[in-house]
C-alpha cells in the first residue's frame, strides 16, 4: 500500500483556503465549486493550504486539491492513478497522482468529475482503515 500524505495541521475550515479563493486570479472561481464538493464529502473532511493550494483531507490524509494556473485549473487527486475513470478525465503520468484540467471555455463532464471526487474520498477512507 502506498504511503499516505498526512497533514496533522489540517482543520475543519482553514481561513487560508478561504483567502486563496478570494485571491486576484479569476481562475480560482472556476476551482471553488469543486473544492466545495470536496468539503461536502463527509464530516471527517479537513483542509489546509499545501504547497500554496487548497488541499482536502480525510482526517489528516490528503485525497484531493485544486490549483489555478495561467490558462487552466487542476482538480487533483493524490491517488488518482488508482481511480476508475471511465470518461478519461484524468491526466498525468505520475506514480500516484492524477488531475483533471479545467478551462473557462471548455465544458467538463460535471457528473463524472463529481464521481471522481467522491471516489477519491472513499478511497482515502479505505486506505485509512487499512493503514
Amino acid at each position: 500500500m502506498s504511503p499516505l500524505m498526512r497533514f496533522p495541521s489540517a482543520s475543519r475550515r482553514d481561513a487560508g483556503v478561504d483567502a486563496w479563493f478570494d485571491g486576484p486570479d479569476d481562475l480560482r472561481r472556476l476551482a471553488q465549486p469543486w473544492f466545495e464538493r470536496m468539503r461536502g464529502c463527509g464530516v471527517d473532511v479537513r483542509e489546509l493550504l499545501h504547497d500554496g493550494h487548497p488541499t482536502a483531507c480525510v482526517e489528516d490524509a490528503a485525497f484531493a486539491y485544486v490549483n489555478a494556473f495561467t490558462e487552466h485549473v487542476n482538480i487533483g487527486f493524490f491517488f488518482g492513478a488508482t481511480l476508475d475513470d471511465p470518461f478519461g478525465l484524468l491526466e498525468g503520468t505520475g506514480k500516484r497522482m492524477r488531475h483533471v484540467k479545467l478551462r473557462w471555455a471548455q465544458q467538463v463532464n460535471a457528473a463524472a468529475l463529481g464521481d471522481l471526487i467522491a471516489a477519491a474520498y472513499r478511497d482515502i477512507r479505505l486506505r485509512l482503515e487499512t493503514a
